[in-house]
């Protein structure tokens, strides 16, 4: 396992780092054990969690992640060995009302609350990082591209989220935090007020990125490495995409894309085309279409971790051996190639 300083802290997390959203929903308590002693076997100490997991999130689902990582953490007396992160959810209306009524601003009372109840779920004192998992105010996460300004005051300040995150790290209840589905400016704003009030700053954005999905770049791209927040990279295989699952119009049952068709993010024409050419790009050189899409994310400069995910050990395995896959400049220029003929099909 290779390793990276997580944002301006003393710690080395995983650049491999193991996701958790089907667990308690794709997989059962069971087989989630299962891929965490494996993960850290291999050598991963970076598990990465949130709130509403699992996914997609339900009355029936919510919290079910966080227990069942919780019971591991239990039975295996492990806490000590791994880095912990989760997430409290944003607002989110009428779209999640299982989770506080539905009331989910990022306050002082809801920040607090949520870590309270993931802490009890988790069984643990502290997590190691606590991140936001979207912003409070409307702009651009989720897919959505054309920028809207909407001038409405947002219902909780940037100053008073980051002020509930300090209290929480002040508690010695959470080490650091982290953003997630942020934008340059959110950024931007979180550190300058973290700078002005004397409070901690981010050490970290989770964002989607992807060889579908490569908008990071353009502006955030700097931020991470300038200001120390870098990339934990969700999503690097597109739901399964790039791992070659929806080929030729395959729909295997047990897939993600099958069993929840909702989530269209990377089934755009668009994204077959790119992944068709990906996959063969792969082929011509020896590589899995998957592997060769992990290791060019885990390979870029602004990210600290690629955040892997996998509903069975087989697929768990082979992402764990991308870290061992060095693109040739060949792959790299072909990779350009067709980033440049249909650049983030998925955003």
């Amino acid at each position: 396992m290779q390793y990276e300083t997580l944002g301006n802290t003393d710690v080395k997390v995983s650049k491999l780092c193991l996701g958790s959203m089907t667990w308690g929903c794709q997989n059962n308590e069971q087989e989630a054990h299962e891929q965490l002693d494996m993960a850290l076997g291999r050598g991963v100490n970076f598990i990465d969690t949130a709130e509403m997991y699992a996914v997609p999130s339900s009355a029936d689902t919510f919290g079910a992640t966080e227990s069942i990582i919780g019971k591991w953490l239990m039975r295996r007396k492990n806490r000590s060995r791994v880095i912990l992160a989760t997430k409290v959810v944003g607002p989110c209306g009428d779209w999640m009302p299982h989770i506080r009524g539905g009331d989910t601003h990022l306050n002082r009372k809801n920040v607090l609350a949520a870590l309270e109840g993931s802490l009890r779920r988790l069984r643990t004192d502290y997590v190691d990082l606590y991140q936001v998992h979207w912003p409070e105010r409307k702009t651009n996460y989720f897919g959505k591209l054309g920028y809207e300004h909407d001038p409405a005051t947002p219902a909780v300040t940037i100053e008073e989220t980051l002020a509930a995150l300090a209290e929480c790290v002040a508690a010695g209840k959470a080490r650091w935090i982290g953003l997630s589905n942020e934008t340059p400016w959110g950024i931007h704003a979180y550190i300058s007020a973290a700078d002005k009030l004397g409070l901690p700053r981010p050490v970290s954005i989770q964002n989607p990125y992807s060889l579908l999905n490569r908008t990071f770049e353009v502006g955030l791209a700097e931020m991470a490495i300038q200001e120390h927040t870098g990339l934990l990279a969700y999503s690097p295989l597109g739901f399964g995409m790039l791992a070659g699952r929806y080929l030729n119009d395959s729909r295997p049952p047990d897939a993600r894309l099958t069993l929840f068709p909702q989530f269209t993010r990377y089934m755009s024409p668009r994204s077959v085309r790119a992944t068709e050419a990906y996959h063969q790009l792969a082929g011509d050189h020896g590589l899995s279409l998957a592997q060769m899409a992990l290791a060019y994310v885990t390979s870029r400069a602004f990210v600290t971790s690629t955040i892997i995910g996998a509903t069975t050990g087989t697929q768990l395995e082979q992402n764990l051996d991308s870290l061992h896959v060095t693109l040739p400049e060949e792959v790299l220029r072909g990779i350009e190639k067709i980033h440049k003929e249909n650049p983030n099909p998925a955003p």
